[in-house]
């Protein structure tokens, strides 16, 4: 009856419940002493060792009694035992520690006096009758007091899935659970592991909780080196990405922080362009990274349409390479747009001298620092500075160039600058470490392994669990932001930029025109004398920062034609102009393709290899030591090949071993062939 019931509830009794009924049916047949003798197992050795030291001390009397080194030996081993179980006990609770330790030092004090004594002189027998008891009832309680009748299997779930990842005996405190987001504190064992060994263990801690390797995360406790806490974000809650919410502070000023994304536990994710002296806040330098097709456009432009919605700040922004491609609709909104290298060029040396300059005027004023008033007009009337963001995307080609960065990002902050710097990959060949570490903040996208996302974020991020290369390009618009303002808590906590549409980008550079400041005269005078006409016939392709019409450039070098007043001429009358009248001769002409010219001598690819293989022998018998692509430049012309070709040319000599880097930006030493006898 018993085997059919069984297989008709589906499932067998397992071998302790088993156990469990044939105790509880013998107990009702009488056979208590069973029942208690199996209760009572668990709580018997600390009786037992009570007897068994008990017992052994009359043995040892009889062979030490009155034994001077004999009472040496014993005491030393007493103190050798109690020190083996102090260490013995490192890995466990100080409670269970120091109770183990009391129990041996009294348990073998005891047996050595009774030993050297006997265990019936003086006060050893009552000693004994009560301190026995006593420790072995300690036990008992504590035995008793560890069973909580209400715990599950987590606990030992946890430690099971702990040693499997290489952190046995680590101690994991109370989970914080959140929406999608699980935080665990934890302490390693002292002296045996460290922060660094959780970091590591990351992704097999992902892989045992089968979730993806950046949705597990290490966040060590700053004034510990065994403590943090783990958090687990199980499900990517940015894969839908989320609409641009619009302008975080319309009108408002560069100091408020602006809202360039949604971090994965929903909070935005938010930058800051000034410092701010008040919370010793430095202002930002930012490094944009991630490979073609991460997304980093996407969030450039997310951050200059939160810029450009503010009132107190003005943006120089060059793209050689895309040109209009990236900035598009925002370039009218730009008080200056460098789109070619020759405005590039210019661009980087006007910021060198409108730095001192700005510096200059700032201190003049009382300043320290750009803080918001110093847009606004001073005491003595005179008008306002507002803050300057000098933005360079694509900027390795301007770097291969041979321009040098290194000083603006330097000296910039000072000077109410921020320097947003661009690129797919910041090594150490296309940027010089001394321009990297000036930047100071870094805002990284998808890159290809974790050797690139090194040359972006700090090492703190990548032990925490930032991996942007399990992203690469299949994840546009994800990054970490490791940056100036930004808790370091949040530098390993994935993000994504907003959706912004091209409409989206047309409206703030139409509707916030007038919200925008105009360059000041200091450091409009400052670029014009640097950067002469590159700067002071600057075009905006829509319209002017302030909102009016733009200059169209004259046909033949007469006044500048604005938009408003070509629309005049363009309302004409058919009949007021005589279709046979001769039409005058045109005062100029617009050449829109280039003209062939002689000296050009059109080469191979193969000739124009020979030829900068010539050219740089000449330098060489020249006594030239060191060039750069600028050295070539002027001869480009020669055979036909662009800047950028002879910028690649020189990185292949630089790879053949004929050029080595130098620590100037740019600047190459040039290293002597060997010529066999």
């Amino acid at each position: 009856m018993t085997r059919s019931r069984s297989s008709s509830t589906g499932s067998s009794p397992t071998a302790e419940q088993r156990h469990e009924e044939q105790l509880n049916g013998s107990a009702g047949r009488g056979d208590l002493t069973g029942y208690v003798l199996h209760r009572a197992k668990p709580h018997l050795p600390p009786w037992i060792m009570a007897g068994v030291a008990g017992v052994a001390s009359l043995p040892a009397h009889w062979q030490w009694g009155n034994s001077a080194a004999a009472g040496v030996g014993l005491t030393l081993s007493s103190v050798a035992l109690t020190s083996a179980t102090w260490w013995a006990g490192r890995s466990t609770t100080a409670q269970r520690r120091l109770h183990s330790a009391v129990t041996v030092a009294a348990g073998s004090a005891w047996l050595t006096a009774a030993a050297l004594a006997g265990p019936l002189a003086g006060p050893l027998p009552d000693l004994y009758l009560m301190g026995a008891p006593t420790l072995a009832l300690s036990w008992n309680i504590r035995q008793v007091m560890r069973r909580n009748p209400d715990a599950t299997t987590n606990e030992s779930t946890d430690k099971g899935l702990l040693e499997k990842v290489g952190l046995a005996r680590t101690k994991l405190g109370e989970a914080k659970v959140e929406p999608n987001r699980v935080t665990i504190p934890y302490a390693v064992p002292a002296g045996e592991l460290t922060n660094e060994d959780v970091s590591k263990a990351r992704t097999r801690i992902a892989s045992a909780l089968d979730v993806s390797p950046t949705a597990v995360r290490n966040l060590p406790d700053p004034e510990s080196a065994a403590r943090g806490e783990l958090v687990i974000v199980p499900v990517d809650a940015l894969k839908g990405g989320n609409e641009w919410p619009g302008p975080s502070a319309p009108g408002g000023s560069i100091a408020e922080p602006l809202n360039v994304g949604m971090y994965e536990h929903g909070e935005p994710l938010l930058m800051w362009m000034s410092g701010d002296p008040d919370v010793s806040r430095n202002a930002m330098h930012l490094l944009i990274m991630g490979m073609t097709g991460s997304g980093k456009s996407v969030s450039a432009l997310d951050a200059l349409a939160e810029i450009l919605t503010r009132s107190d700040v003005i943006v120089w922004g060059s793209d050689p390479v895309k040109v209009t491609q990236t900035f598009g609709p925002l370039i009218p909104a730009f008080d200056w747009a460098a789109l070619d290298m020759p405005s590039t060029e210019a661009m980087v040396k006007a910021l060198d001298a409108v730095i001192p300059a700005r510096t200059a005027w700032l201190a003049a004023h009382g300043y320290n620092q750009w803080v918001p008033e110093a847009a606004e007009q001073q005491a003595d009337g005179s008008p306002g500075m507002p803050y300057l963001v000098a933005w360079f995307e694509e900027a390795a080609k301007l770097l291969r160039e041979g321009l040098d960065l290194t000083g603006i990002a330097q000296e910039a902050r000072s000077a109410g600058v921020s320097l947003v710097v661009s690129m797919q990959r910041a090594s150490g060949y296309q940027m010089p470490t001394d321009t990297r570490a000036s930047l100071g903040s870094s805002w990284c996208h998808g890159v290809r392994d974790s050797g690139d996302a090194a040359f972006a974020l700090p090492d703190a991020a990548l032990d925490a669990g930032a991996a942007p290369e399990a992203w690469k390009d299949k994840r546009p618009g994800y990054s970490y932001l490791a940056a100036n303002g930004v808790p370091e808590s949040e530098w390993a906590t994935p993000a994504r930029s907003y959706n912004l549409a091209p409409e989206a980008l047309e409206w703030v550079a139409r509707e916030f025109a007038a919200v925008r400041a105009r360059i000041d005269d200091v450091t409009a005078a400052a670029a014009a004398r640097a950067a002469g006409s590159l700067y002071t016939d600057r075009t905006r392709l829509l319209g002017t920062a302030a909102g009016s019409s733009p200059a169209l450039p004259a046909a033949g070098g007469g006044k500048d034609v604005t938009m408003n007043e070509q629309q005049d001429a363009d309302d004409f009358d058919a009949d007021d102009f005589d279709p046979e009248e001769q039409l005058p001769e045109p005062a100029a002409t617009m050449q829109l393709t280039e003209q062939p010219t002689a000296d050009r001598i059109p080469v191979s690819p193969a000739e124009a290899r020979e030829v900068m293989e010539q050219l740089l022998r000449d330098f060489e018998e020249e006594g030239r030591t060191v060039v750069g692509p600028r050295d070539f430049m002027e001869y480009c012309d020669r055979f036909g090949r662009s800047r950028a070709w002879v910028s690649g040319e020189v990185s292949r000599m630089v790879r053949e071993g004929r050029l080595a880097e130098t620590d100037a930006a740019g600047r190459y030493r040039i290293v002597p062939q060997l010529v066999s006898a």
